[in-house]
């Protein structure tokens, strides 16, 4: 834990860790051909490697175990040198339990949604992590860890304390919340993986290695961790701040030709938040030379180029921040209120958008966003295929939630209303917006069975051989294009 380098004695919701768990999904991966940047990785990372492949060698039991879980892998990992397709591995080891088991900690509906999408790769996990006797070789490296956490301890410490004398602020202000760093050596040294889950919030760092006479705090990554601090100590604030944050709104319509990511166009809170985030991040980098003051002005000409408009804004209320007692929990509503909404609309309408803008780092999943579309999929099934509709549509018109799924629900609906068309158009969205084997497989099979009633068998047997392929571990699923594939579907007779 951070609490004794920090030095307080009060309770504290930060803490630096490594974890088993995250370990064991990270060194299958690495056996199923995910080598991304591996030449540059800390050592421990090809000691692990050539260790789990001996075990491998030495086991046929083993060997089976880790065809199953590439198999798995390669299905629902197209590109496995691509960081984002990885993420969804990390997502769902932050909320399994540790081994030997490896269960979700939570119902399906509560998972962030890419972490439902493969809830089936944790069973395979165990067979895997048994057979190869992975806590073995995990307890041989603890030492690593424990190296690596000894040189983030006092850069952290002093990362937290800095940031709440900034903002005035104490990192336990919100109780209930948890910001947790998590190392791993077996991953790209050159990415970090952050997330916020409701109340939680996690960075996955992959240490790199240290170079001879490099110096202390050298490649530690505290950018990216104090960019999800920062959103740590801030997100609550534009939550409790509805009104002021909606009368901004009209914002949204400025930021349509920029090249921000979708949600940014859409939820004012969190573009109000990210803005902010970066003018703190530009006022507190360098010094007080005039050189280091126009990097500054470059920097936040260059955030609001890439969208974030209201950086220049807050950049400005932040000057006048430090120059006030009271702290930022006190200051922020004042600072909403002297957005001049009229005068931000101009100034953005005048701005030159960049073609594109770096991702950002802090992915964002929300449980209500999630549960939406799992009270649509009630309304449904209770056979209120209107409630349900309402739901879907709003779940696709505000992004919340696996807009895949909400399509899905939305084709559902056409079926109950005998709408073959519409029902048709939303599953084939819904395969193109989707990644859930479960949602893509149940969308070939109903495109099947529509197709069966056209009368188009080969484009029906061909949609249930996607089914097939989509499907997996799925049983109901395969089960389902078996079927199809074995006879052309045939709606069940009315009763007479």
């Amino acid at each position: 834990m951070l609490g004794y380098c920090v030095g307080q004695e009060r309770p504290t919701p930060i803490s630096l860790d490594s974890s088993e768990t995250i370990f064991a999904v990270l060194t299958a991966l690495n056996t199923c051909g995910y080598d991304q940047d591996l030449v540059s990785s800390d050592a421990t990372r090809s000691n692990v490697r050539a260790e789990v492949q001996r075990a491998l060698q030495n086991s046929e039991e083993a060997e089976t175990t880790r065809t199953a879980i590439c198999q798995f892998y390669q299905a629902h990992t197209p590109d496995r040198n691509n960081y984002r397709s990885l993420s969804p591995y990390i997502s769902l080891a932050l909320y399994m339990d540790g081994p030997p088991h490896f269960v979700p900690r939570m119902k399906e509906e509560d998972l962030p949604p890419d972490a439902a999408a493969i809830g089936a790769f944790g069973a395979l996990l165990e067979k895997f992590y048994e057979k190869v006797n992975l806590h073995s070789i995990w307890e041989r490296h603890r030492v690593d860890y424990a190296a690596a956490m000894n040189r983030y301890h006092e850069a952290l410490a002093k990362m937290v304390f800095d940031t709440e004398i900034y903002l005035k602020q104490p990192s336990s202000e919100y109780l209930g919340r948890r910001f947790t760093i998590y190392l791993d050596f077996m991953g790209s040294p050159n990415e970090t993986d952050a997330r916020n889950y409701g109340s939680e919030y996690y960075v996955v760092v992959f240490p790199a290695p240290v170079p001879r006479g490099a110096p202390a705090g050298a490649g530690l990554k505290m950018d990216q961790i104090r960019h999800t601090f920062l959103h740590y100590e801030l997100d609550p604030l534009a939550n409790k701040h509805f009104s002021a944050i909606k009368r901004l709104e009209p914002l949204l319509q400025s930021v349509k030709r920029a090249p921000l990511e979708e949600s940014f166009k859409t939820d004012m809170s969190l573009l109000v938040t990210e803005c902010l985030v970066r003018a703190i991040e530009i006022r507190t980098q360098g010094g007080k030379l005039g050189a280091d003051e126009a990097m500054r002005a470059q920097a936040v000409d260059d955030a609001v180029r890439q969208g974030y408009i209201l950086t220049k804004y807050f950049y400005n209320a932040v000057v006048a921040f430090e120059k006030d007692p009271a702290g930022i929990h006190g200051a922020y509503s004042g600072m909403l209120e002297g957005v001049d909404l009229k005068k931000e609309e101009k100034a953005a309408a005048d701005v030159h958008f960049a073609s594109r803008t770096s991702p950002e780092l802090v992915q964002l999943s929300r449980p209500e966003e999630r549960r939406i579309l799992v009270t649509a999929e009630k309304r449904l099934a209770a056979g209120d295929p209107k409630g349900a509709q309402e739901l879907a549509q709003l779940a696709l018109d505000k992004k919340m939630g696996d807009q895949g799924r909400a399509l899905f629900i939305l084709a559902e609906v056409a079926v109950a209303n005998k709408n073959r068309d519409g029902a048709e158009d939303n599953f084939h969205k819904a395969i193109e917006a989707s990644k859930d084997p479960k949602v893509v497989g149940w969308s070939h099979v109903y495109l099947g069975r529509i197709l069966d009633m056209k009368e188009d068998r080969d484009a029906a047997v061909q949609q249930y051989q996607e089914a097939l392929n989509a499907a997996g571990e799925l049983p109901e699923i395969k089960a389902a294009a078996e079927r199809g594939l074995a006879q052309a579907y045939e709606p069940p007779a009315k009763p007479q």
